[in-house]
């Protein structure tokens, strides 16, 4: 029998409020294929939309069976890449998905827990990307838009399956050309956050126990 290879499944969103690009799906699709720390990288793009966004990533979580995942997301306004520590169970849209959808004051899941902390090691990560001078943070808010939505369903779906997969999510700022519509917006180039990506997955697929550090977060 075959034995099936090792993958890590990598997602990022399509373009939302306005924008006509978005950095996490170009990084997504830049890693698609490649192989990292002995996995390879299925890299994929999630609606932003909340009634399609979970289903999606349901789906290729059951085809690809990932021993991690790493969901991406877009947040504009941070300068840095933002290591995210604690999804909530709410949906509080300050503005509407890209299908028009605005839920306010609503669970992600019904009946499950408040919150979940991510499965990676993300202080070993930290310390591995500000050894390459690459701007990062821990953060602990994710927002309560589609990004904390899909990072919330993952560590549910996670949290429930006998499978020992590890997941997480990242934030990434504007880019430039993308910063260039909102003046004064920080940003980071396309090269930077798919090194920042790449590091990330290596540290996470060869870290089983996360380093224990006092460490800055973003509010």
């Amino acid at each position: 029998m075959k034995r099936r290879e090792h993958t890590a499944l990598v997602t990022g969103f399509t373009p939302f409020g306005g924008e006509t690009i978005n950095p996490s799906q170009r990084i997504a699709q830049e890693l698609h294929g490649r192989v990292i720390a002995g996995h390879r990288i299925i890299g994929a793009t999630l609606p932003t939309e909340f009634a399609a966004s979970l289903p999606a990533l349901d789906a290729l979580i059951e085809r690809h069976r990932p021993a991690l995942v790493l969901a991406l997301g877009q947040a504009g306004g941070r300068a840095e890449i933002s290591l995210e520590r604690v999804a909530v169970n709410l949906i509080d849209a300050r503005i509407a998905d890209n299908a028009g959808a605005q839920p306010v004051d609503v669970r992600v899941v019904e009946k499950a827990p408040n919150a979940y902390f991510s499965t990676l090691p993300l202080k070993a990560m930290l310390a591995a990307l500000q050894r390459h001078g690459i701007p990062a943070t821990l953060s602990h808010s994710a927002g309560t838009f589609v990004c904390n939505q899909v990072f919330y369903g993952l560590a549910h779906a996670l949290a429930r399956s006998r499978r020992r997969a590890r997941g997480g999510f990242i934030h990434v700022p504007y880019l430039p050309e993308q910063a260039a519509r909102h003046a004064g917006a920080p940003h980071m180039s396309l090269k930077t956050m798919i090194e920042a990506v790449k590091l990330s997955l290596e540290v996470a697929l060869t870290t089983r126990d996360d380093e224990h550090y006092a460490a800055g977060t973003t509010d």
